[in-house]
């Protein structure tokens, strides 16, 4: 049972001692942030070597996201990324990160996301002629294969096969369940020994330099001349200097990680939610149904529920369910001072659920979003953070999954194998623990299932 505590120079907490907080945080972290909220919107909890403070309103989100956004660096999983992704742009911090910023930006541009709109059919198309009726898959490796072919092909001019996919998930796999001990007062002594968790980890990083290095030697063979996120890295200047192999590498390989993971994650738990709602998802289909082929770029304002069933998704289960700072300065936070060198969270999963900016908030009602934002979600809504370092792959993921779930669910179905939730395994993002195993069920065929 936690006991409150409140002194006049911080807010309150519990009374757990440094190791329980980090116990508690290792067994059920959602279910320790939730306990964590009951406190208020402002919680202060003793973590190994610092304090960390919870932050649940969005006023207190926005000024760390944007107002004061300065005082604050990335948070510890982040910077413990490091250890895979190097300096790029997911994990750096200053100047460093806004070169790479300025120089990665024109690949997220409204026209040249559009662009993309034709081969993330395609890729969807692909995926589901693999199907039978009635088939049972783990729609997690489904749809993970499916957005590493997209990524692939949109970003990198490549096909992602097999061989290169398996290699992908399971590297991913590996490190997301490496990052729950970034908080243990040993992390930084176990990153310096041959330890297990070490020689995994570098097993993880030769496989992935593997694969991106092989994708670098072929933008390199074919003159590094296209549109694609390599070919751009490669030949990316700024004041007459480019990218060092190094960089290129850092960034390619984040944002090929990070360009599936979040995305494959919404499209599998939108997929049961439709099935677990099925009022919702007879609207949905009727939606997809009024198109006369496959969709583009062009048939989005025809796809306004799609979107909203997308919104509505990720609301419920969003990928990113917690976000993590590291204070680099002081930071007033209402009555309270949050003191440098402390770490704050912003939790996604709690914002998403409160009842105070979302009516019947644990309801499945993707209706709340078609007359556009909900008012009063400003900040109570940051499935991919706020400020400066907003996701600046937000314009693609959208698109991307908007356009799959529209071209699957023509043909497609998905159906319970299991009257049991999934369970929730939040590591880095919030996937479905031990993946989702659901049945597809093939829908009658509507006018053409030919790409315009």
């Amino acid at each position: 049972m936690m006991v409150r505590v409140r002194t006049a120079s911080a807010p309150p907490g519990p009374d757990l001692s440094r190791l329980a907080a980090l116990r508690a945080f290792r067994r059920d972290p959602i279910g320790l942030l939730e306990q964590l909220a009951t406190y208020g919107d402002l919680v202060r909890v003793r973590v190994p070597g610092r304090d960390a403070f919870l932050i649940n309103h969005p006023d207190l989100v926005r000024d760390v996201f944007v107002t004061d956004h300065r005082a604050f660096h990335k948070g510890p999983t982040i910077q413990a990324a490091k250890l895979l992704l190097g300096e790029s742009l997911l994990t750096s911090e200053g100047e460093h990160h806004r070169r790479q910023r300025r120089l990665i930006q024109p690949m997220f541009h409204h026209d040249q996301i559009a662009s993309y709109a034709d081969t993330m059919v395609r890729g969807a198309t692909r995926t589901v002629e693999r199907w039978r009726d009635g088939q049972e898959l783990d729609v997690l490796a489904e749809m993970s294969t499916l957005t590493l072919s997209v990524v692939g092909e949109t970003l990198f001019g490549t096909d992602v096969d097999e061989e290169r996919s398996v290699t992908v998930r399971r590297a991913l796999t590996d490190t997301l369940g490496m990052f729950n001990r970034v908080y243990s007062p040993l992390f930084r002594l176990l990153t310096r020994l041959p330890s297990p968790t070490m020689r995994r980890l570098r097993r993880v990083e030769s496989d992935l330099d593997d694969v991106i290095g092989a994708m670098l030697a072929e933008r390199r063979e074919g003159g590094a001349a296209g549109d694609d996120l390599l070919s751009v890295l490669l030949r990316a200047r700024e004041d007459g200097v480019g990218m060092t192999d190094q960089q290129v590498r850092d960034e390619a390989l984040t944002l090929f990680l990070a360009g599936h993971e979040t995305t494959s994650i919404a499209l599998t738990w939108t997929w049961w939610l439709l099935a677990r709602n099925p009022e919702v998802e007879a609207r949905f289909h009727d939606e997809v149904d009024g198109l006369e082929a496959p969709p583009t770029v062009d048939d989005l304002p025809r796809l306004a529920f799609t979107r909203a069933v997308l919104d509505e998704s990720i609301r419920l289960r969003p990928p990113a369910w917690a976000i993590g700072r590291n204070a680099v300065a002081d930071h007033r936070a209402g009555e309270f001072v949050i003191p440098s060198g402390s770490v704050v969270v912003a939790s996604p999963w709690l914002l998403h659920h409160d009842e105070r900016w979302w009516p019947d908030a644990d309801a499945y009602r993707p209706e709340r979003w078609l007359a556009g934002r909900p008012e009063g979600s400003r900040h109570a809504y940051i499935p991919f953070g706020g400020g400066p370092r907003r996701c600046i792959g937000e314009p693609f993921a959208l698109l991307e999954a908007t356009l799959v779930l529209a071209t699957i669910a023509r043909r497609w179905r998905f159906r319970t194998v299991s009257d049991e939730p999934p369970g929730l395994q939040p590591v880095v993002t919030l996937r479905p623990k031990g993946g989702l195993r659901m049945r597809v069920e093939r829908r009658p065929a509507g006018p053409s299932d030919t790409p315009r």
